[in-house]
């Protein structure tokens, strides 16, 4: 997995002051991206042991109220597999800490058993995070005055909830 950028003291993607990181590879190529560079799985720099050492480092500081995994695109397969060890040990180490993640799939088409982005560690990843925000960018349905999200057909998905109760739970954030 390669890293197209990591944003530290965040607040344009998600709640609070957050540490974003951007992975790089998509193949949903969405008309309109904003990063379409982070379309290439080659982009950036290569995800080595010392880039995530600096990643929990920097989220172990007091000021940062969690993590936001945007790209390219977290549920590519290749990512999948090393992003559910990153969650892991935040989870292990700072589980007072929450995790975002955007993906340009549907959380109940894409990301369940069956789906096209559905692997060994997706439900690992979708257990372990508090909020999801789904669906492609739509251009035609672009609103810039949306919380945390760039169309009006992206959900954000209340994870914890969606989980205990079996069905897609939005969270409030999406008024």
């Amino acid at each position: 997995m390669h890293i197209g950028e990591i944003l530290t003291a965040d607040t344009a993607n998600g709640t609070g002051i957050r540490l974003s990181i951007f992975v790089s590879g998509c193949t949903n190529h969405c008309k309109g991206c904003f990063q379409p560079q982070t379309w290439d799985f080659e982009y950036g720099k290569l995800y080595t042991e010392s880039i995530e050492e600096f990643i929990l480092g920097e989220l172990s500081k007091n000021y940062y109220d969690g993590l936001t995994i945007l790209g390219g695109e977290p549920f590519e397969i290749s990512n999948q597999r090393v992003l559910v060890d990153l969650i892991r040990k935040i989870k292990a180490e700072m589980s007072e800490k929450n995790i975002w993640i955007y993906t340009g799939f549907t959380y109940d088409k894409d990301l369940i058993e069956g789906g096209c982005r559905y692997i060994e560690c997706t439900d690992e990843i979708l257990d372990s995070i508090d909020i999801l925000v789904d669906g492609r960018f739509v251009e035609e349905l672009k609103n810039i005055r949306l919380n945390f999200r760039g169309s009006s057909n992206q959900r954000i998905i209340d994870m914890k909830a969606t989980r205990k109760n079996g069905k897609v739970e939005l969270s409030p954030l999406n008024n």
